[in-house]
């Protein structure tokens, strides 16, 4: 058998070696492959005791430079372990060991048990390639620019075709993974309410405009329901509560008739889901995801959208208002959808969250 010193050379085990000796068990495991060695310092086995393949929480991380850190403490970090320990052989510095107090009962490891204990590291994925039908439909859009005044089947076509796209875009990452992350199908379905409010909205001097705010007023719901209720971030929604009360205030002389309420209702709504996406974001102290931001950006360009159509249809004129509208629309959509990408709650999680 090996034992390994302070500075890590291999020396043999003589017979009077102390029961307190460190004792090195080989696996084959994701930590070998980055150079990490599993360690134990802690009497061997009795014989004939079984071996238990499961990772005890006695364990100690210990990092170059970093110290010794109690697994107690990184009991839900064997992540942050393999990621540092991706990081050390990056840099070619000295392997990551793995240890156990004295106080830790007897457990061999075995690959399988290590690896089962390692949580998948999240990866960036280039989503980059599946947007490119995105991108090119909405070229389309803005080269041909038909005009509103002549609504047509042709027209609602190419206007809902970005929103087909995405459809396509979440579709790509499987069914499966529409099936099992809950928030990830309610923006697939509140696409499909945005693209049959685009639809509508095609012939609102006909008098659709209405159907069309229904439309979008189910898809705002959808998406804050993906968007879910954690954290709360009660400062936040005060904010967005202020805010779409002043807006509200702007557009309530131009209102009359029902719109004065659907108007109002339509307000709430919106303010609610920007509310809910913009809560997930923590850009300071704390761990976050780039498809958090992606929500919260995308929510606030879609409330910059709409309050462009309400402006230009209940108050003023406002320059270029089919550009500017279609632009944040668009964006808001797409950065809506990409926040899917890492669905904030695994049907796991979901199940759990409502048991609760």
């Amino acid at each position: 058998m090996m034992l390994v010193d302070k500075e890590g050379e291999r020396q043999e085990e003589s017979p009077g070696r102390s029961s307190q000796a460190q004792t090195v068990f080989p696996v084959l495991t994701p930590f070998s492959v980055l150079g990490i060695s599993v360690e134990k310092k802690t009497e061997p086995p009795e014989p004939g005791a079984r071996a238990v393949p499961s990772v005890t929480p006695g364990f100690v991380f210990s990092l170059p430079g970093r110290g010794r850190v109690p697994a107690a403490a990184a009991r839900c970090g064997v992540l942050a372990v393999a990621a540092a320990a991706a990081a050390a052989a990056a840099a070619m510095v000295s392997p990551v060991t793995v240890d156990t107090g004295p106080e830790t009962p007897h457990r061999i490891l075995s690959s399988q048990a290590l690896s089962a204990a390692l949580v998948p590291c999240p990866q960036v994925k280039s989503e980059g390639p599946k947007l490119v039908p995105f991108f090119k439909a909405t070229c389309v859009y803005f080269v041909l620019w038909l005009p509103s005044s002549s609504p047509s089947w042709v027209s609602a076509l190419i206007k809902c075709l970005p929103i087909f796209c995405l459809w396509l875009f979440l579709l790509a990452h499987g069914l499966g993974f529409l099936l099992t992350h809950p928030s990830a199908t309610r923006i697939f379905v509140g696409l499909i309410f945005s693209a049959v409010g685009d639809a509508f909205l095609i012939w609102e001097d006909q008098g659709y405009f209405v159907h069309g705010l229904l439309m979008f007023a189910v898809t705002h719901m959808l998406y804050a329901s993906a968007f879910g209720m954690r954290p709360l971030a009660l400062r936040t929604g005060l904010v967005m509560a202020v805010l779409s009360g002043l807006c509200y205030a702007l557009l309530y002389p131009g209102l009359s008739g029902a719109f004065t309420y659907m108007v109002g209702i339509y307000v709430a709504l919106i303010s609610f889901m920007g509310w809910r996406a913009v809560a997930g974001l923590r850009l300071v102290g704390a761990a976050w995801r780039w498809t958090e931001l992606a929500a919260g950006s995308g929510a606030l360009l879609f409330i910059i959208s709409d309050m462009t159509i309400a402006l230009h249809k209940f108050c003023f004129p406002v320059p270029y208002s089919r550009a500017l509208i279609m632009s944040t629309y668009y964006a808001a959509q797409m950065l809506i959808a990409l926040s899917a990408v890492e669905s904030r709650e695994p049907v796991e999680d979901y199940r759990l969250s409502k048991a609760n």
